[in-house]
């Protein structure tokens, strides 16, 4: 089974301690990636990771302050403050928090993190109700996906921006995911060059409902939507919520004094959204076929 099939699996049988005690070895073993801390390094210029294992999570600095991209799963927030405060920066600086889609393992921390430093939450209007209601849309009654309510301060729109610091985010509505999925966009220094880095949202199918009862209305044209405009942008530097979408540990371990960045690679969020666009055609084909009638 693929990994992202595994992990969309552990997402929707995550229930708890009482649940999890009943759950497969393999899911187990899923679940713990998730949580597992691993060691908070520079990706690039002012861009470092401080997620955990399985779960992204980056602070851009600046002179000004800092903004934190998305959190992971609930009872790992304080895996994050750690990991900012290891790297000798301070979780009180931070003045924006951004959330890419409004999903438990990408929002968990939100609210506390915003609560003890007074952050501005920003993130896309349309995922602004389940921001602020804790909840995964159309699937209000499985509570284990629900996580604690965040109120949004900034909803944000295409080609609006964050500023702090001489930094720069512009925001992209990348929905299907979520209904306000929102990827941002900026740039950064390699040396003598100037990266373009894309901190993607993501464009998996995972739990979402495309066809009968659809998880939103018009959710497998905003799908449609996100890969046209992905086929428009060509970023230097991929990031995304998930670590293995773009082979963070495979790259993190070539990362050395004096030798190219290998997380700049030009064509890897393009051949990478070419391949959810298969993926996303091949689920919606499965999905209709299921809702036919027996022959």
């Amino acid at each position: 089974m693929k990994r992202i099939t595994l992990l969309t699996a552990a997402l929707t049988l995550v229930a708890g301690p009482a649940a999890a005690q009943s759950l497969p070895d393999f899911m187990k073993q899923v679940i713990a990636a998730w949580n597992t801390p691993t060691e908070p390094f520079k990706v690039i210029d002012n861009v470092y990771y401080v997620g955990t294992n399985g779960l992204a999570s980056y602070l851009i600095t600046t002179p000004q302050g800092h903004i934190l991209i998305d959190t992971v799963m609930p009872e790992s927030t304080a895996q994050i403050e750690a990991s900012i405060a290891k790297l000798g920066f301070k979780v009180a600086d931070i003045k924006y928090v951004i959330n890419t889609h409004a999903h438990i393992d990408h929002t968990g921390g939100l609210a506390q993190i915003k609560q003890e430093t007074g952050a501005q939450m920003v993130a896309g209007a349309k995922d602004v109700p389940l921001l602020e209601g804790g909840f995964y849309p159309g699937r209000e009654e499985q509570t284990y996906l629900n996580f604690p309510p965040v109120k949004v301060d900034r909803a944000v729109k295409e080609g609006d921006t964050v500023a702090l610091g001489g930094v720069t985010l512009t925001a992209h509505e990348t929905p299907g995911h979520s209904p306000g999925c929102t990827s941002w966009t900026t740039s950064v220094k390699d040396g003598d060059a100037t990266r373009s880095v894309i901190f993607f949202c993501s464009a998996t199918v995972a739990l979402n409902q495309l066809v009968g009862r659809p998880t939103y209305p018009g959710i497998a044209d905003d799908y449609r939507k996100t890969y046209a405009w992905a086929k428009t942008v060509h970023p230097d530097v991929l990031l995304a919520p998930h670590p293995e979408m773009y082979d963070m540990a495979g790259k993190r371990a070539k990362i050395a004094d004096g030798a190219p960045n290998p997380f700049v690679k030009p064509g890897e969020f393009n051949a990478y959204l070419d391949k959810l666009e298969t993926q996303f055609n091949e689920g919606l084909a499965k999905q209709t076929a299921a809702l036919q009638p027996a022959k």
